[in-house]
């Protein structure tokens, strides 16, 4: 396998990813296979933050369509993406690799509290960062707080690692003739909303040249097929 291509990265997971496909909660097999492609990765020697999504547990957005106050919901949600964080820091330290949970939304007797500096020097230390809570505000995506939080901390691309191997034509569950892209611009995916992300978190990727990967989770070995440069999902970058 070649050499890695990039040494800090944030690899954004959909609450789904720690459950399966179809199903709630929090399934332990599942979140120690996510761990153990982690594991692997980090071996490389790679600065390894991640974002993780709470849709397993609750989604705002849903709450807030059948009457709920939108804010609510949203914090909701927040608090949701901190108990799958504390899942996948449990995951990844039975494999005896370092992990530390830093929150945007503070909860001290279970995880630190977000501070941009205090991340960075976790990094530099050599342990994984699981970044919870979203950006700590309602109407934001934790896809948002995921490329806020990739370019704070200096990552030189994002991941996003889905149920499905890259960005397609259409919805390939429902149009047998969609086609994967392998490489996309920022303006192609935004003006053929193609939902890669919110279009906030995709115009904040844009506005500040950060590459995004989205690529098939389910496949064990994928992340470090990414890192290394393979032809492996979607690549999204400022046009060259």
């Amino acid at each position: 396998m070649a050499a890695v291509k990039y040494k800090r990265v944030v690899v954004k997971l959909s609450g789904e990813a720690l459950c399966g496909a179809g199903q709630y909660g929090i399934k332990p097999e599942v979140v120690e296979r996510i761990a153990l492609d982690l594991r692997d990765v980090k071996k490389l020697g790679i600065d390894l933050g991640l974002v993780v999504g709470g849709g397993n547990i609750f989604r705002g957005l849903k709450a807030s369509a059948r009457g709920m106050d939108r804010a609510t919901g949203d914090y909701l949600g927040m608090l949701a993406t901190i108990m799958n964080a504390l899942a996948l820091q449990d995951a990844l330290e039975k494999l005896e690799v370092v992990t530390r949970v830093l929150t945007a939304i503070e909860v001290k007797e279970l995880a630190e509290p977000y501070i941009r500096r205090r991340a960075l020097r976790h990094l530099e230390k050599g342990r994984v960062v699981i970044f919870a809570g979203g950006t700590g505000n309602p109407y934001f995506t934790t896809d948002t707080g995921a490329a806020l939080r990739a370019m704070e901390i200096g990552a030189e691309i994002l991941l996003k690692a889905t149920q499905v191997d890259g960005v397609y034509t259409a919805d390939p569950s429902r149009d047998p003739s969609a086609t994967r892209y392998r490489t996309l611009t920022f303006t192609e995916a935004l003006q053929r909303n193609l939902k890669v992300l919110d279009s906030t978190a995709m115009s904040l990727c844009r506005d500040n040249a950060l590459p995004i990967v989205v690529f098939d989770a389910r496949q064990p070995g994928n992340l470090k097929r990414v890192l290394c440069g393979e032809d492996v999902g979607t690549i999204i970058r400022e046009a060259s």
